[in-house]
């Protein structure tokens, strides 16, 4: 099947082992699955690093149009958005290992309305903050679900005259999202008007971005991916348009994530067949030049922890400069690598090869 989205299924807060379980949705077949997979002990390491010993598929079950996005709730449930429109709720049921539809909100999206029989509007992205669930979609719409909640608790029916591509949470009662003509939109829901809080844009072409991500620990800074392959980093504490603009794939980027625990690591994937890990965490001794350059001086540093200084890297003038390691983790793919998902030292993705790869060392 060709894997449209996979997702590693989150650790218990305490947990020290690394992730075992990830989640993959399947686009573009006659019958798309929601699989289960095991990576396990099985197997050995190769010598650079990957995992010898394929993942083993522990369930499936089939899903009704093409997985769009998909993200886990909480250690049982996973969110599924889908190209006809509904988003799902599955459950993956441990003690027998099966899954099963857990919750259905038929048709969030739709472009006629809700009850035409051909009137879906594809469901382009979701993101939990568990019990909390934001939908958007081709229709402009934002949907804010509660996972125990049969209707919507809101729902922005012209958030956007455009199509949204992805959305993410920046803190619980505000989201970010992404449309086709190149705009980033905040939404405050404790608002009642139905208008962003504040709207962001590329210059000049109004390239579609796909995917945004926010950095991890500090919540103004903010990654997005486009159609013309290019990263953007975005402040979104000053000014409307990003802090730097970066060359990366020759083709659509599909996603974009910050590593949750180390997010001086940033991945990319791309319609061109490549994945890139973008490294800024040089280290400040080596380098002398990254205290002052472009004339600041060190006591920039003082108040802060040495790690957070580290991450004004995204926000410098040019990360690239002396201190960006970017490498291809793909060297000779050919086709699309649709998502990626990173926790720990495991790396997951998935493309259109019909080929899920695992990668348990990433900082080997």
């Amino acid at each position: 099947q060709k894997i449209s989205k996979a997702r590693w299924r989150p650790l218990p807060a305490a947990a020290l082992q690394p992730p075992d379980l990830f989640a993959t949705g399947s686009w573009d077949n006659e019958d798309n699955r929601i699989s289960i997979w095991s990576v396990g002990d099985l197997g050995n390491v190769g010598l650079s690093g990957e995992y010898q010993g394929d993942p083993q598929l522990l369930c499936d079950i089939r899903h009704n149009g093409d997985v769009m996005d998909m993200q886990f709730l909480d250690q049982e449930r996973i969110v599924v958005a889908s190209s006809t429109g509904t988003v799902t709720v599955f459950r993956h049921h441990q003690n027998n290992q099966t899954l099963s539809a857990n919750h259905r909100w038929e048709k969030a999206h739709y472009h006629v309305d809700q009850d035409t029989s051909c009137g879906g509007a594809a469901c382009t992205g979701v993101i939990c903050n568990n019990p909390e669930i934001v939908s958007v979609g081709e229709d402009g719409r934002i949907n804010l679900f509660r996972a125990d909640q049969k209707d919507a608790v809101r729902t922005i029916d012209n958030a956007d005259s455009s199509t949204l591509h992805a959305v993410t949470f920046l803190r619980t009662t505000e989201i970010l999202t992404v449309n086709s003509i190149g705009q980033l939109k905040i939404w405050d829901f404790r608002q009642q008007r139905n208008e962003p809080s504040q709207i962001f844009s590329l210059t000049g072409d109004r390239v579609p971005l796909h995917c945004v991500d926010r950095h991890p620990n500090q919540q103004h800074i903010v990654a997005t991916g486009g159609q013309d392959g290019m990263l953007s980093i975005w402040d979104i504490r000053q000014g409307t348009i990003p802090v730097s603009l970066l060359n990366a794939h020759e083709a659509e980027m599909w996603e974009v994530h910050f590593h949750p625990s180390n997010p001086d690591h940033l991945f990319t994937c791309s319609e061109d067949g490549s994945l890139w890990h973008w490294d800024t965490s040089t280290d400040i001794s080596e380098k002398p030049s990254f205290l002052h350059q472009g004339g600041r001086s060190t006591t920039y540093f003082s108040h802060n922890t040495v790690n957070q200084s580290v991450v004004s890297a995204w926000l410098s003038n040019d990360p690239t400069k002396d201190r960006m390691e970017i490498t291809n983790l793909i060297p000779n793919q050919t086709l699309s690598v649709n998502s990626l998902d990173i926790l720990g030292p495991c790396l997951v993705y998935g493309t259109d090869a019909e080929a899920i790869y695992v990668n348990r060392q990433l900082f080997a």
